[in-house]
């Protein structure tokens, strides 16, 4: 049987982009300046992060003309959310793998008794 390690998604893994699909799973689409700061991550960390779950196709993210600024929208799609559960659910089995109670130890081999002559 193959170690539950062995199944971590990589791309999933980073602590900022594991942050980032926790914080997305149970919402619809947030703004990048509220994912920033509650991430605790500069702005080109977070468009980085964006990146490379949205080539993934893991995340989603649109842009919208809001005057003369524009505002980025981020939202998990749900290969994200699917990627996500299996990666907690892969997390679980390695604590769980950890839970595991070790063989007994073999008994010790009985002292030899020599016979000595009386």
């Amino acid at each position: 049987m193959s170690h539950p390690r062995k199944d971590i998604d990589a791309l999933i893994h980073s602590p900022v982009r594991f942050s980032l699909l926790a914080a997305l799973r149970n919402l619809e689409d947030v703004d990048f300046r509220f994912l920033a700061d509650l991430l605790e991550v500069s702005d080109s960390t977070l468009s980085q992060t964006l990146t490379v779950l949205a080539d993934a196709g893991l995340v989603a993210v649109r842009k919208e003309a809001v005057g003369r600024r524009t505002r980025t929208w981020v939202g998990i799609t749900d290969a994200g959310r699917e990627a996500f559960a299996r990666h907690l659910a892969t997390l679980q089995a390695i604590v769980e793998s950890g839970s595991v109670t070790p063989p007994a130890p073999a008994p010790e081999p009985a002292p030899e008794h020599k016979d000595i002559p009386a």
